[in-house]
């Protein structure tokens, strides 16, 4: 389980940075509209849930893979 926490801590991680980077043009890069989506799988199903109950904002998308990762070292240190 350490394994698939740690995994999943770095995909998260990279995602977010390629976020920020799409979002703010940071290197060099254009701005792009579409730079959390890979954010989104890692956030299953928060985001979903979120979304149906109208909580809609860029802190629902960052912070919904948290939850996901909250559970991950739940499972790991039990």
């Amino acid at each position: 389980m350490k394994w698939v926490f740690w995994g999943f801590f770095a995909l998260y991680v990279f995602a977010l940075a390629l976020f920020l980077i799409g979002t703010f043009g940071w290197f060099g890069q254009a701005q792009d509209p579409l730079a959390g989506v890979f954010l989104m799988p890692l956030g299953f199903p928060w985001n979903i849930i979120g979304d149906r109950l109208g909580l809609v904002s860029v802190a629902l998308g960052v912070g919904a893979p948290l939850v996901n990762l909250a559970i991950l070292y739940w499972l790991w240190k039990r």
